[in-house]
């Protein structure tokens, strides 16, 4: 293992691009902690070591953030909006027919595709930088009452301060944007699945080192050893795939004979990876912040009891009820994504032109009612297993005291893992085409 390692590092044009990487990734981190222009960064400080944790979407952003959300830094949006506008334009594909032609194009349409992302990534930062800062005004990021500081976030709240703020945060985004693209180009690995990578990995040891303060360290070694075996369930269960054999037929072109081979469909347990995941958590904060808009007590001193109701069921995120919805959205949003990125028709459709079938199945709609029978099988236990990982924060949150950044489950875990292996499997191919020996044996 180290002698593969070593051999990373003696391989100049590698060496080059794990260097470039490490230098995107240590600007991001160092723009992750510059506040913004009218930021008042000592009453940020104070409000994030009295609030502890965040809960709903705001803990998830600030999460696939770095921790930079809640401290209003340049990069406060992080790479949230370019993961919210690259989903929006997979759904599109469904709805609008143009984008479908665009994906069947290849890689010219790909780019056309790329490029519609890039254009609704701005617009989103837009958006929610406006939100982020209009909620900073307010006194509400926070969620903190009869705080001073929590109340007088910003140094300055003229309108064209509010408006530098708004252009800082949404020019951030698309410099952020910018550098995952160069790391793609220039680096090793996906540039953006790194930049998420090294964000939620930012929150690691702080994650950690809370549980050991707040309980002991003997429950710190509990949830650690927890951690690794989480991990290791993790990596198995994103390396399980159901392989479907496929046979190709021969056939003669000119005088050539082509096909006769064998081959497999793999169809992943976790096909649907962690999107199901952000929408349910995105779809559940929708109550709460109704809620927190409604909140504001009557003449009479009282709330209206909706709101009470929402507040103790859907805003903490320990309560029973909360944690069976997520669950049980999280496997109703597991099988609408998988429906919409995997075509069991189009699949069959396609083995059918060019010749190939499934042994003992008749080509066409035979082969596409098998696939969809499949695919609805092992969707199941995937989306259970998305849902039981999704729950570990919140359990962890109500038995040891962790925050909903708790590193061990949730999106966190899963992002984690399928990054590093992707980024492992590129560096073990880049070594196999100049030494014949990879780094993973």
């Amino acid at each position: 293992m180290f002698s593969a390692i070593a051999r990373v590092f003696r391989t100049p044009d590698l060496r080059r691009k794990i260097g470039f990487t490490l230098g995107i990734i240590a600007i991001y981190r160092f723009g992750a902690h510059i506040p913004a222009p009218f930021v008042d960064f000592p009453n940020v400080k104070t409000c994030l070591d009295q609030s502890g944790s965040t809960e709903g979407l705001l803990s998830l952003v600030n999460l696939f953030s770095g921790g930079a959300l809640l401290q209003l830094s340049i990069f406060a949006l992080g790479v949230m909006p370019y993961i919210t506008g690259t989903i929006i334009v997979q759904l599109l594909r469904v709805v609008i027919p143009h984008f479908e032609t665009l994906y069947k194009e290849g890689q010219a349409g790909q780019a056309k595709l790329t490029q519609y992302t890039r254009y609704l990534t701005i617009a989103l930062a837009l958006l929610q930088s406006t939100t982020l800062v209009t909620v900073a005004r307010s006194g509400q990021l926070f969620g903190i009452t009869g705080v001073a500081e929590c109340q007088q976030l910003l140094t300055d709240e003229a309108w064209w301060a509010q408006l530098l703020m708004i252009v800082t945060l949404t020019a951030g985004t698309g410099l952020i944007m910018w550098m995952a693209e160069l790391v793609t180009e220039r680096g090793i690995g996906n540039g953006m699945s790194l930049l998420i990578f090294t964000s939620i990995a930012a929150t690691f040891p702080s994650a950690l080192w809370s549980i050991a303060v707040a309980r002991s360290f003997e429950i710190f070694l509990l949830v650690l050893a927890v951690g690794i075996a989480t991990v290791a369930l993790v990596v198995f269960v994103e390396q399980s795939q159901r392989r479907i054999p496929v046979q190709y037929a021969k056939r003669m072109v000119g005088r050539r004979t082509l096909g006769g081979s064998n081959t497999y469909i793999p169809i992943k347990v976790n096909m649907a990876g962690v999107v199901p995941v952000i929408f349910a958590s995105s779809l559940l904060y929708i109550p709460a912040l109704i809620a927190q808009f409604n909140a504001n007590p009557a003449a009479d001193g009282s709330v209206p009891g909706w709101v009470s109701w929402i507040q103790a069921n859907f805003v903490n995120g320990d309560h029973p009820l909360y944690m069976a919805v997520y669950f049980l959205l999280i496997i109703g949003f597991t099988y609408f994504y998988v429906a919409i990125t995997f075509n069991p028709v189009e699949v069959a459709d396609n083995m059918k032109k060019y010749g190939g079938f499934i042994p003992g199945i008749r080509a066409g709609r035979p082969t596409a009612e098998y696939l969809d029978y499949v695919l609805t099988r092992i969707t199941l236990p995937g989306s259970i297993y998305l849902g039981l990982i999704a729950l570990l924060p919140l359990l962890a949150l109500a038995t040891v005291g962790a925050n909903q950044n708790f590193p061990f489950g949730g999106a966190s875990i899963l992002i984690i893992v399928g990054v590093g292996l992707e980024t492992v499997k590129q560096i073990d191919a880049q070594l196999q085409q100049r030494h014949y020996e990879g780094l993973l044996r």
